[in-house]
């Protein structure tokens, strides 16, 4: 007999409005994931202080962990620090570094995790990936997914709107990847499946026409919503293929190239899901794309985030390298050097046209 349905990994809860903060110990004990308050709190060890003071009289039986960065020594550290410590739950409470960091090291002990985002830089906030520096640059490593959800819109007002912005560039590559998932199906016969893609585009679609700044509450929630979409649709697909394509090869490879230099991760792949829609011959799609960066201040040419031709051209020749086996338009084209710098200056000139 076939299988009929088949299960969805998801959060237990998500959690998306003003004032959700505020009630993150209720929220504990209703879902039943800590009725008794021991839970490990990991916080960064700059704004995490002033998040620690406004939390701790609601969370008596909370321990709490300052995590110094999103390294993998740290997440190591993390869990070592956390281990023997009879907890219910631990909470990742920040920004991506610190939630990646949560990530590992909840893996790593064995417990679930809540994701309590201070910003919505990148969708991290839900994957099943954490993203750690280590001493050979920058790895993904497998993780589950947090359990939990929790993000308080009123928090995210005041996180530098920089950061907000890179969110949109994130979610709006979803967009570029999943073509390139489709190009590596009709290309090498890869399986797409279609409801990762469904979920992923989806997210990156609403973004892409959402008509709202970065301070306006509909603009934020539908942000939250589409990070954690992706989030799901990487579960649905057990890899980041819906939400990684060129785009992320690209910005992988600025982070390995010129490690001190690149800009936000989502800066980065919404520079590179234009580019890479554009390589793809979609002009449409990479007009919408650049409308869109661009109206939330976003990069859309790699002089924009401190980058000469060169090396930009450098990057994107480099970038298949980042993702072994994984099969894009940049695979699929093989461009020489020559044929990129000529491509980006073609994607320049319509951009400013």
């Amino acid at each position: 007999m076939p299988v009929l349905t088949r299960l969805v990994p998801s959060p237990l809860f998500v959690e998306i409005r003003p004032g959700a903060l505020d009630t993150l110990g209720g929220i504990l004990a209703d879902q039943r994931l800590s009725a008794s308050g021991r839970i490990a709190v990991a916080i960064s060890n700059g704004s995490g202080a002033a998040m620690r003071r406004r939390l701790e009289p609601a969370l008596p039986g909370a321990d709490w962990y300052n995590v110094d960065d999103g390294t993998l020594d740290s997440a190591v550290r993390l869990a070592e620090e956390m281990r023997g410590g009879h907890y219910d739950a631990i909470v990742g409470l920040g920004g991506g570094k610190i939630i990646d960091a949560a990530k590992y090291a909840a893996a790593r002990v064995g417990l679930p995790l809540v994701a309590v985002a201070t910003n919505l830089a990148h969708d991290g906030i839900c994957s099943p990936v954490s993203t750690l520096d280590n001493d050979a640059g920058r790895g993904s490593y497998g993780v589950p997914s947090p359990i939990g959800i929790i993000v308080d819109l009123d928090v995210i007002r005041q996180a530098p709107p920089r950061f907000v912005a890179a969110g949109i560039g994130d979610v709006v590559s979803n967009i570029s990847a999943c073509a390139d998932w489709e190009l590596s199906h009709a290309v090498t016969g890869e399986r797409v499946d279609g409801l990762a893609v469904a979920m992923a585009r989806s997210a990156g679609e609403n973004l892409l026409r959402h008509p709202g700044s970065t301070q306006d509450q509909d603009l934020l929630t539908a942000l939250a919503e589409a990070l954690v979409l992706s989030g799901i649709a990487m579960n649905i697909a057990g890899s980041t293929r819906p939400s990684s394509g060129a785009c992320h090869e690209i910005s992988h490879a600025l982070d390995v190239l010129y490690p001190k230099r690149s800009a936000q991760h989502g800066e980065q792949v919404g520079l590179g899901a234009a580019f890479a829609s554009f390589l793809r011959g979609e002009r449409e799609l990479t007009g919408l794309i650049v409308e869109r960066l661009a109206s939330h201040g976003l990069p859309v040419t790699a002089a924009q985030i401190g980058f000469t031709e060169a090396e930009f051209t450098e990057a994107v020749h480099y970038a298949p390298n980042t993702r072994p086996g994984r099969f894009t338009i940049l695979e699929h084209l093989d461009l020489s050097p020559s044929a990129i710098r000529d491509a980006y200056a073609d994607y320049v000139q319509a951009v400013n046209s």
